[in-house]
């Protein structure tokens, strides 16, 4: 008897059944989601309005799921350096980095040589705030409204001082809109970060500041600074007696931050929607809806899609912009 034929079925049919159970044991063989802390990059210095919304959110998704969420802050570049280090990270849902307007979608503009693709080296996980852009003047200042600022603006070109933080960023850009469809011009001031602004602004060193509303909400509350318009296309829930540029006549005028958490390329979909998952259920709580809205924030959320279109709406928005107001950093 010949068993050869047998043998040589016997030894297929092994084969085949490794080939069938090969991934289900491999599948096995893997630790549970997240097995080592999540390392969440902030592309700013500590105790910015990016910081704390990474920091809010990291502190509830590690209340809620038992997880271990580490903030890690990598300045530099405009976030273009921490946003880069998320971007060439291993797609494995353990590096995500909390991006915003200025390094997603306005910094693609502004560098020549910009190190990460917003759209193509980056995997949306979900919004997470939104905060408007406000112009605030010392509470002693003739500008009572937006149209006594545009009025004496006129009569003295380049004679009103406008501070913001940073050339190319979402207030820098805003002021050059908000110039330009009123017809006014304003003597930029530029600062390196909004402590020294802060400090000017109260002491009458600069006219006008535009930032976006937690920067300078603190100040707005305790009476030193007077909100004279705000960006957003509704009015702020924290700045209710602040108009819009909008309802003043610059029809659909809007520049707000956004912020949002994102993962690398290629991270796989069942991680992503993990991480989609605990990050709106850290919105819904109360005490975390409670100190975004505090700071003058909006609560978003929402599916990676709805993240993906956004970036796919503001990124070609905010480069007409930039070459409109002819603003470069190379």
């Amino acid at each position: 008897m010949n068993f050869r034929p047998l043998s040589r079925a016997l030894h297929a049919a092994v084969l085949g059944f490794v080939a069938v159970v090969t991934p289900f044991d491999s599948a096995l063989a893997q630790p549970a989601y997240p097995a080592k802390p999540i390392r969440l990059i902030v592309p700013f210095p500590p105790g910015g309005g990016t910081d704390m919304i990474a920091r809010t959110v990291a502190q509830k998704m590690a209340e809620q799921n038992k997880w271990s969420v580490v903030v890690d802050n990598r300045p530099g570049a405009g976030g273009n350096l921490g946003v880069d280090a998320a971007a060439k990270a291993a797609p494995d849902g353990y590096t995500l980095v909390m991006g915003q307007t200025s390094n997603l979608a306005i910094n693609p503009w502004l560098y020549a040589k910009l190190p990460y693709d917003p759209i193509k080296s980056l995997a949306p996980v979900a919004l997470v705030s939104s905060a408007p852009i406000v112009m605030a003047a010392p509470a002693n200042t003739p500008y009572k409204t937006f149209a006594d600022l545009v009025t004496a603006a006129k009569a003295r070109p380049d004679g009103i001082t406008l501070g913001y933080s940073g050339n190319g960023t979402v207030a820098h850009l805003a002021g050059e809109q908000a110039q330009k469809i009123s017809g006014m011009s304003l003597r930029h001031v530029p600062y390196k970060g909004a402590g020294q602004a802060m400090t000017d602004l109260v002491g009458g060193q600069i006219d006008l500041y535009m930032s976006a509303i937690p920067t300078l909400l603190g100040q707005v509350r305790n009476g030193k600074l007077r909100p004279i318009v705000v960006t957003s296309l509704a009015r702020s829930s924290q700045l209710p007696d602040t108009p819009t540029l909008a309802e003043l006549g610059y029809k659909d005028f809007e520049a707000s931050s956004w912020y949002g958490v994102l993962a690398p390329a290629g991270t796989p979909e069942a991680i992503v929607q993990q991480l989609n998952k605990a990050i709106n259920l850290a919105l819904k709580q109360a005490d975390v809806a409670e100190k975004l809205r505090s700071e003058g924030g909006d609560v978003l959320g929402g599916t990676p899609q709805a993240f993906a279109q956004l970036l796919r709406t503001e990124v070609p928005r905010w480069g007409r912009i930039v070459k409109d107001s002819g603003a470069s950093l190379d």
